[in-house]
């Protein structure tokens, strides 16, 4: 994890203390595992707000976090939550994919409408670094076999719309100087504890976490399929760097693919058989889910890193070190 006293590490934020982070999504997995992550590292600060519309529990019981029950799609929500003493907020709420496809006007409520809502809020403070995280889902259609950060985006669905809608926000808001931003698109993350969620790509985690525990999986996608993809404890790694890099750093286009490794279903389910055995591996079952596989397969399987690591960001080394982190939190 970061520690930004480390001269090794970029530069956090001119080494000023921040009075106030936010993360909202605060309840969720990433939300979560970030708030852990910022209470255990040295980056300075003095309040630590984890906002959801559902009441976000303290990880550790640290006396510099308050949890926040919040609608931020009600008006004046997001002005209500963000002060002159905000200096950071990472924005990870959002619903997820083939939920935002199912209920198109929650999707846009709260994936498009919140990231303008708290993007005004900071245009009236000025100065606030904003993390925003993005998905592959922006990408879609006819892609070249390796995508960059300035690969035309062509989403083939509305969660991926949104999101490539509120990157552009992000960079015109940052460009005006408004905001302080940066967008990270992520990998498909992997292995996600907990369980299946809406997401189109839930799948990638549970044919490894259900046989690791036991239970049946269904894989909706063809075993050739490739993924671009990193590990829980790489993304929030990044997060926190991409609070911490100097704002200049990425240059007049502040959307980064962050660095992943290309994976296909089989080479995950092989690492799964090394690791294991052909009992735990036996547990895998496929069988195809046309409208999931339309979405994932439309996302790119390979991605050039060079950029995002001259930045900085970390990647993973291989597929088996993603069961072994998994295998490690459940002791």
């Amino acid at each position: 994890m970061i520690n930004p006293r480390d001269p090794r590490e970029k530069n956090p934020i001119g080494m000023k203390k921040l009075t106030q982070i936010i993360i909202t999504g605060g309840a969720g997995f990433l939300g979560q595992r970030l708030a852990h992550a910022l209470v255990s590292s040295n980056l300075p600060f003095e309040e630590l707000v984890l906002a959801d519309v559902v009441l976000p529990t303290n990880p550790g019981k640290d006396k510099r976090v308050r949890c926040l029950q919040i609608d931020l799609s009600e008006a004046g929500a997001a002005e209500a939550m963000i002060n002159q003493q905000t200096g950071l907020i990472f924005h990870l709420a959002a619903v997820v994919s083939s939920q935002a496809e199912m209920d198109f006007d929650l999707g846009w409520r709260v994936n498009l409408d919140i990231t303008r809502h708290l993007l005004e809020a900071c245009r009236r403070r000025r100065g606030i670094r904003f993390v925003f995280t993005s998905s592959l889902a922006v990408f879609g259609g006819k892609l070249p076999a390796i995508v960059d950060d300035t690969t035309a985006v062509t989403p083939r669905s509305s969660y991926g719309a949104q999101k490539a809608m509120g990157e552009l926000l992000v960079n015109d808001y940052s460009r005006k100087g408004f905001v302080d931003g940066i967008v990270l698109r992520l990998p498909t993350i992997c292995v996600r504890p907990g369980r299946p969620n809406q997401a189109a790509s839930s799948f990638v985690s549970s044919i490894i976490r259900e046989p690791l525990n036991g239970e049946s999986a269904i894989c909706p996608v063809s075993p050739e399929l490739a993924l671009w993809l990193s590990s829980p404890d790489t993304v929030i790694h990044n997060m926190i760097l991409a609070a911490t890099i100097e704002a200049a750093a990425p240059g007049d286009w502040r959307t980064v693919n962050l660095p992943g490794i290309s994976v296909t279903v089989k080479q995950m389910l092989d690492s799964l058989r090394r690791m294991t055995d052909a009992e735990t591996l036996a547990r895998v079952q496929f069988k195809e889910d046309p409208s999931i596989s339309r979405i994932v397969s439309s996302w790119p399987g390979a991605i050039d890193n060079r950029r995002a690591l001259s930045l900085g960001f970390r990647v993973d080394i291989g597929f088996d070190q993603f069961i072994r982190q998994y295998m490690a939190n459940l002791k």
